[in-house]
């Protein structure tokens, strides 16, 4: 198993990442170094994206820009991790390329199993997180919820996979050649196909700091992923408003026929009620229909996912 990679590049995006951020990268270079040593790989590097960090996140990652195996890459603000994985895809050279989290709750140690997996011909190896017992109950329904949500709707998603991951150079190009804004990295990545291997660990305590992904933006987040690669909401909110209107249709039937009797309908209880009902669903789809236009908005602005400041320790610039 010699040779398997040339250069191995491993992406860390980085916001207010300060209490952690020191060990991280002790961390990521002994790791890469002990692979150098196996001769696993030939060489590597580690691409920090510090995504807009307001404590001293970037200073203390300048503190190791004279390592030849460091390189910074600093966004003039906060545009999310989804962004930030994207900007330092943009970056790496290597030949294969790890994405993983400052916290390191996913193991780093997994890295080198990583790239043996795909030593036999993996185009990308997915981490997948076996325990999550460092995850508060809530947050361990939710994700289970999320996952089996967007299975039902066919989207072809890795069960309890996050953003731990390899793909070699292949998988890299070809996202890269996508022109879309709404990135929904667990979704895209597996949507380019190749040949996938999977690695599986328990998932670790948070060492310092706060998580990235409080409820607010769990939520956001998974309605990002729903809404970009499933077109199934439209499609049931057709199909309610078919019930709906196929209901009014009976209860105006219903109410001719009782006009021709000559029976009355007592109170308003019914009517309002069915008003409101058919309002609220008339709101709700309207605003689903929104979702849709508004992502479709911000595609046709061809805006950048990113705007990088300024870069240490890189030769070659490129734009986001």
């Amino acid at each position: 198993m010699k040779g398997i990679c040339n250069l191995l590049s491993i992406i860390v995006p980085c916001y207010n990442e300060e209490q952690v951020i020191t060990g991280t990268v002790r961390t990521l270079d002994s790791i890469g170094k002990s692979m150098v040593s196996e001769g696993i790989l030939k060489d590597f590097e580690l691409l920090f994206v510090d995504d807009g960090s307001t404590d001293k996140t970037l200073d203390v990652l300048l503190e190791y820009e004279k390592s030849p195996n460091v390189k910074i890459v600093s966004l003039s603000r906060n545009f999310g991790h989804q962004a930030a994985l994207v900007a330092g895809l943009n970056y790496a050279r290597g030949d294969a390329v790890v994405t993983i989290d400052a916290d390191l709750q996913d193991p780093p140690d997994c890295i080198r199993e990583m790239v043996l997996t795909m030593g036999e011909g993996c185009d990308v190896v997915f981490g997948v997180r076996r325990m999550r017992e460092v995850d508060g109950f809530f947050k361990r329904l939710s994700a289970s919820c999320f996952y089996k949500v967007m299975s039902w709707m066919g989207i072809d998603l890795v069960y309890t996979h996050a953003d731990f991951r390899l793909m070699n150079r292949f998988i890299v190009n070809e996202f890269l050649k996508l022109t879309e804004t709404n990135i929904f990295l667990r979704g895209l990545i597996p949507y380019l196909g190749g040949k996938r291997g999977y690695v599986y660990y328990d998932r670790r305590a948070r060492a310092a700091g706060e998580t990235k992904y409080p409820l607010r933006k769990m939520v956001s987040f998974a309605w990002d992923g729903i809404t970009s690669f499933s077109h199934l909401p439209i499609r049931i909110a057709t199909f309610i408003g078919l019930l709906i209107s196929a209901a009014a249709f009976v209860g105006i039937i219903w109410a001719l026929y009782l006009k021709v009797i000559g029976k009355s309908i007592s109170g308003w209880t019914s009517m309002l009620m069915g008003t409101l009902l058919i309002g609220g669903v008339e709101i709700l789809f309207l605003g689903l229909l929104g979702e849709y236009i508004g992502k479709i908005y911000r595609e046709v602005k061809r805006r950048p996912l990113f705007t990088v400041k300024r870069v240490f320790n890189i030769d070659d610039l490129r734009k986001g």
